[in-house]
């Protein structure tokens, strides 16, 4: 049997400023997010099993991603909690605001890496990561490739 690659893509909204960067998004700023995930596998052969013909099923596909990247950084501002921002972070966690703390700079890149360690964290043994994209702007995006790691 062949393998396929499924893809599922989400889209959420979060803040975020880069802490010592010397352009605009050293402000605290925020983007629509598209993430696209990509796995792989060989798709059920047991005709007795519900999930025959699929890779996984794409609401499988959509808790994981949903409960590890969506519902957390949805409508989330994200901070590097090794710079000065985190004095920043914690007053707006004292007035309500929803404040992730990362131990990375909040790159689309550096986010990227940390949404495939989520991710791959829960895939079912034969399903891999494949890849995944995360798009910041309708022209700006990292991508994660298992291949390359």
């Amino acid at each position: 049997m062949s393998n396929i690659r499924i893809t599922k893509q989400f889209s959420f909204e979060t803040g975020h400023a880069l802490y010592g960067y010397d352009g605009k998004c050293r402000n605290v700023h925020g983007h629509s997010y598209k993430l696209s995930v990509t796995v792989i596998g060989k798709p059920i052969t047991d005709s007795e099993n519900v999930k025959f013909g699929m890779v996984i099923d794409f609401g499988d596909l959509k808790k994981i991603v949903k409960s590890e990247i969506v519902d957390k950084f949805d409508h989330a501002t994200v901070f590097n909690k090794n710079t000065p921002h985190v004095e920043l972070a914690e007053e707006l966690k004292s007035r309500g605001h929803h404040i992730i703390l990362v131990d990375y700079q909040p790159t689309s890149e550096n986010m990227v890496i940390d949404f495939a360690e989520k991710i791959k964290k829960h895939l079912p043994s034969h399903i891999s990561l494949h890849s995944l994209k995360l798009q910041e702007t309708e022209s700006s995006f990292a991508e994660w490739f298992a291949s390359d790691n």
